[in-house]
């Protein structure tokens, strides 16, 4: 497979890439933390293509990005009032979120569990791609398993040229630091990873407990 990097910037590049989305490919894309894999959700062939794409253990769940709160709590979660607070506060932004599943995803997704890790992200051409598929796309950081997160389109490409059709480039992120990710099935809610975004920041909002 050939893999072509182009600008996130240009329309024709981002309509290509919605294209190969619904067409069932996975492509690359920026995001505010690091660079996306991502495909359609809601088809399985994609998501284990993803899987095999990254190397990545059947068993890890496939967090997804997001446009808008108001589709996550209609067709993906079901979410609580702590969710509902870290939402408000820090979307768009580099925070994930795990709720309760609704059960509407393919089992592929969530790995089988009763969870699903949502965020919406800052990023136009990332929250562009998501309104084309329904509002949400399946998506993990653009690299292999075990791997540094690319946080440029190059490094991507070192990654994962040949096994992806398109790599959307928009620069280096600044940032680089993948995305802080909270558990709000319990309570408090708890930090399962810590990232961009730090405790302190969430504790003004709710009480949030550490990893």
């Amino acid at each position: 497979m050939n893999t072509v990097i182009l600008p996130a910037g240009d329309p024709a590049a981002v309509a290509q890439a919605i294209d190969l989305l619904h067409q069932g490919e996975v492509i690359a894309f920026p995001t505010d933390t690091v660079y996306g894999l991502g495909c359609n959700a809601w088809q399985p062939e994609a998501v284990a293509r993803l899987y095999k794409v990254k190397e990545r253990p059947r068993e890890m769940a496939i967090p997804l990005l997001i446009s808008g709160l108001d589709r996550a709590a209609s067709q993906l979660a079901l979410l609580n009032p702590a969710f509902r607070a870290l939402a408000d506060a820090f979307w768009p932004g580099e925070l994930t979120l795990v709720a309760a599943s609704c059960g509407t995803l393919p089992e592929i997704v969530t790995a089988g569990k009763d969870t699903v890790a949502l965020r919406m992200p800052d990023h136009v051409q990332a929250l562009e791609l998501c309104a084309a598929l329904g509002g949400a796309l399946a998506v993990t950081s653009a690299n292999r398993s075990g791997s540094v997160s690319g946080v440029s389109a190059q490094q991507v490409y070192d990654q994962l040229a040949g096994r992806i059709p398109l790599i959307l480039d928009g620069g280096v992120m600044s940032g680089g630091v993948a995305s802080t990710i909270v558990d709000c099935t319990c309570t408090p809610p708890r930090v399962l990873r810590q990232g961009a975004l730090s405790l302190e920041a969430l504790n003004q909002v709710t009480c949030v407990t550490g990893g």
